[in-house]
């Protein structure tokens, strides 16, 4: 099936089924432009719990599909591949990190978004790269925290707010990968250009960062730089939606380590596929289901991220 009766075959089928498409910036570029809301984790967890359709279906990978369900039980979630996980969510399995929190008890547990419902159950706060920042500045300066499972944004949260945080050996395989030696090249090639990089990557790439943020974060800075020539270390499917808002800018992707790769994608978000889409929304499958007992668990350190996100506007 061509790509134009694809997506005439899933506004249709959005329409009769009062469904609404959320699709994380690392997808590609096809699905971005079909889908409702085109957001970073934080802004998917919103809309997911606001919204009043019917079906949601969830355009990232497994733990955002999962966060959808726990924030709206009464709706039916979906997600295009199942197989979509996330190497960060694996590497922290449910039964060893409720080992770790329980080994440290007099610790208050945060999470980032990027982790299974299992474990969000044995959270006290759950963070995004958006608002880990803000939320850990909310809590009492000599509070005993634990915080996982991205070690290197949890080092880097210590390191502006100046906490000691006790980090789980956690990363993300996309941010971990990306080769210092290739970016400085690179910056000698377009030495205007400024380096904007999300701070799941490792700490010698923060360290060179003209930027470091978020999914939107960056974004956004890209969009009132006045700069036009920008090297991105972060998952590549960011640059769809950055080169559609600064046509006139030149966006150039981070390489990994392995020299025969350009750009640094995430296998896991490029599962998804247009075609995949039109038959989740036909064929209503594959469903997102999480056990009610983990839910209950699992809502409440979602819900007072929101809570804590509101507040600072974010």
């Amino acid at each position: 099936m061509e790509k134009k009766e694809l997506i005439e075959k899933i506004n249709t089928l959005r329409k009769e089924k009062n469904a609404i498409i959320l699709a994380h910036y690392y997808q590609e570029g096809d699905i971005q432009d079909v889908a409702n809301f085109v957001g970073d984790s934080l802004a998917l967890a919103q809309w997911a719990a606001k919204t009043t359709a019917d079906i949601i279906v969830l355009c990232g990978v497994h733990f955002m599909a999962e966060t959808a369900k726990i924030l709206s039980p009464e709706k039916r979630v979906f997600i295009p591949d199942m197989m979509a996980g996330c190497s960060l969510a694996d590497s922290c399995p449910a039964d060893e990190f409720e080992a770790f929190t329980k080994a440290h008890p007099d610790h208050t547990v945060i999470s980032y978004v990027n982790t299974t419902a299992a474990v969000k159950a044995v959270t006290d706060i759950v963070v995004t790269s958006t608002n880990a920042k803000q939320i850990v500045d909310s809590l009492p300066e000599d509070e005993k925290i634990i915080f996982g499972p991205d070690k290197n944004l949890g080092d880097y949260i210590n390191k502006l707010t100046g906490r000691n945080m006790l980090l789980w050996e956690g990363a993300c395989h996309v941010h971990e990968q990306f080769s210092l030696e290739r970016i400085l090249e690179l910056k000698t090639e377009f030495p205007d250009a400024l380096l904007l990089a999300h701070p799941e990557c490792r700490k010698y790439i923060l360290e060179i960062a003209d930027h470091v943020g978020s999914t939107s974060s960056i974004i956004k800075f890209a969009r009132n730089s006045d700069k036009k020539q920008f090297i991105v270390a972060t998952e590549s499917g960011i640059l769809h939606q950055m080169q559609k808002e600064n046509p006139d800018k030149e966006f150039i992707p981070a390489p990994p380590e392995d020299s025969t790769c350009a750009c640094n994608d995430c296998f896991y978000m490029k599962m998804n596929t247009l075609e995949k889409l039109y038959l989740c929304l036909k064929n209503e499958r594959p469903e997102i289901f999480v056990d009610e007992e983990v839910r209950l668990k699992a809502v409440k350190p979602i819900e007072r991220m929101l809570e804590i996100s509101a507040k600072h506007g974010l």
